[in-house]
């Protein structure tokens, strides 16, 4: 069985006492929040309607398919309130981990976790978009892209004239840029057509470390 994610309780006992737990705070914190007085007149409206519709729909005297029906639309209305609530206002001000737990809701995880050094590799494909433009298709040789260590990529570039010698390794590249798109585009100057563009690339991770070198690639500028 997966594990419930959600931060609204299932059981809709559980919903209304969140939701008086929000009534009561919401109502404490009202300016500070920067919510509007109707905001929580109408929280509040909704909670009395699901609160009496549940009641009558668990009374057995009470309990027909068409209070069982309102119950339902009831605690829909209500839940999808609050899910903008928190949305709209939670989500906004600086509420710290005490206004939270008094909200029934877990305080924000702050710390970091690491992504790991990367280490897959990537090779590049090189292909004709227009005058003095190159695009380049990044193609995993090595590793998975899911892989949360592989946040984006660097890519290294020197373009070199006729009679220039080129570079003899991917270390030897001089320019860079990083993107985090598996397709991106080279854009040179008029002067650099007919001329050469060496090409490779690192995986980076978040905190700017890089994995292993991909192959070496070259194409003509056109």
């Amino acid at each position: 069985m997966s594990q419930r994610t959600d931060w609204l309780p299932a059981a809709r006992d559980a919903i209304l006492a969140m939701v008086k737990a929000w009534i009561l705070t919401i109502t404490a914190f009202l300016l500070k929040w920067g919510i509007p007085e109707s905001v929580l007149q109408n929280l509040s409206s909704l909670a009395a309607a699901a609160e009496s519709a549940l009641d009558t729909a668990k009374n057995e005297s009470t309990r027909t398919p068409v209070a069982t029906a309102r119950c339902k639309e009831t605690f829909d209305a209500l839940t999808a309130e609050m899910r903008d609530i928190k949305k709209r206002y939670f989500l906004s001000p600086p509420l710290t981990d005490s206004d939270f737990v008094a909200l029934g809701l877990n305080p924000p995880d702050h710390t970091h976790t690491p992504s790991g050094i990367p280490t897959a590799q990537i090779k590049v494909e090189t292909y004709l978009v227009g005058r003095h433009e190159l695009g380049v298709k990044l193609v995993y040789v090595s590793g998975s892209p899911n892989d949360p260590a592989n946040k984006g990529y660097r890519i290294w570039y020197s373009v070199v004239a006729p009679g220039e010698t080129p570079p003899e390794r991917p270390e030897d590249l001089r320019k860079s840029f990083f993107t985090m798109r598996k397709n991106d585009l080279l854009q040179f100057d008029y002067a650099e057509s007919g001329r050469t563009v060496y090409v490779a690339v690192q995986i980076e991770n978040s905190g700017g470390k890089q994995g292993p070198w991909g192959p070496m690639v070259n194409a003509l500028i056109p």
